[in-house]
């Protein structure tokens, strides 16, 4: 990624946290004029301008209080709610609008991804301990034939391979032989570092976005990002949705369908292709990604038996 790309992002990303804070401090701001509770100098604005305090209304109200502290924790605004339905059903002009200037009526699309990316983490473990779905890992050995001649002629295979290649992947075999004896552990090493595997997946499709539209003017890397986070979002809350709906009923998982038409609209309006030159760059899309997610999940196998203690 460029250095100038880069700017942009922390730009536009610094541009909404302000848009944000100033739309908030603004719907619940003291007449201009009135002393500041802080200091007592009239208030001129959002903010005070001698000590800095936001000019708010002090709302004594317990729901408020509840509201501000998860607001607080979690940076959402109004915003969110009005931004998941344009997410759902408008994702091209969702997307336009952010890239033509239009920010401060949406949430950052960077923050909107990691809200529902802990969502999606959340609800994919209610399901998982919901079901009584259970993981093992299972020595290599298993899945050989029970004849005890077979089991001793691939015990015998593996030991020669694994002398071989101690020297050079000790902590493999090291932290295999740990996954072996304590799955638990493996799992608890590969979810810790998921998360991080999972943002990566940004670049990976940008940079696919980037090959697909390398010839088309006017379109940049930046804009490939934005339209990424957004489509993942999305993505991201469907899945949510259909963990949740699969407690009830085994039929959610068909909802998932709706990923391919939610992505040919926002694809098609958001960069302005055809119908033809949409459903292409969609099949290679998902080709590109696939072999990227595929490359993430390895490396996540190796990062958990490197660090399963």
């Amino acid at each position: 990624m460029s250095v100038d790309v880069g700017e942009q992002l922390l730009e536009a990303a610094v541009d909404d946290a302000v848009a944000g804070q100033i739309a908030t401090a603004s719907r619940h701001s003291l007449a201009v004029g009135t002393p500041c509770p802080n200091c007592a100098t009239p208030i001129q604005g959002p903010w005070c301008h001698a000590c800095g305090q936001k000019a708010e209304k002090y709302d004594r109200s317990i729901w408020h209080l509840i509201a501000e502290a998860f607001e607080g924790l979690t940076h959402l605004d109004g915003r969110f709610w009005t931004t998941l339905p344009r997410l759902a059903l408008k994702p091209g002009q969702l997307t336009r609008d952010y890239l033509d200037g239009h920010r401060a009526v949406q949430i950052p699309p960077f923050r909107m991804f990691l809200v529902v990316l802990l969502a999606v983490f959340f609800t994919g473990q209610l399901a998982v301990e919901t079901n009584h779905v259970e993981f093992r890992v299972e020595p290599a050995d298993t899945f050989i034939a029970r004849d005890p001649a077979d089991r001793a002629a691939f015990k015998e295979a593996f030991d020669a391979v694994k002398a071989k290649a101690a020297s050079q992947a000790h902590w493999i075999i090291t932290g295999g032989e740990k996954a072996v004896k304590d799955p638990n552990a493996f799992f608890a090493a590969m979810e810790h570092w998921s998360h991080q595997f999972a943002i990566l997946m940004l670049p990976i499709a940008a940079v696919v976005l980037s090959v697909l539209f390398a010839f088309k003017k006017g379109v940049y890397v930046f804009d490939h990002l934005i339209f990424t986070m957004h489509s993942l979002a999305f993505q991201g809350m469907l899945l949510s949705t259909v963990f949740l709906l699969g407690l009830a009923t085994p039929w959610a998982s068909g909802l998932l369908l709706l990923s391919l038409v939610h992505l040919f609209v926002h694809m098609r309006r958001a960069y302005g292709i055809s119908t033809l030159g949409t459903l292409i760059r969609m099949f290679l899309l998902f080709t590109g990604s696939l072999a990227g997610f595929i490359v993430l999940m390895f490396g996540l196998v190796l990062v958990g038996l490197a660090t399963v203690h």
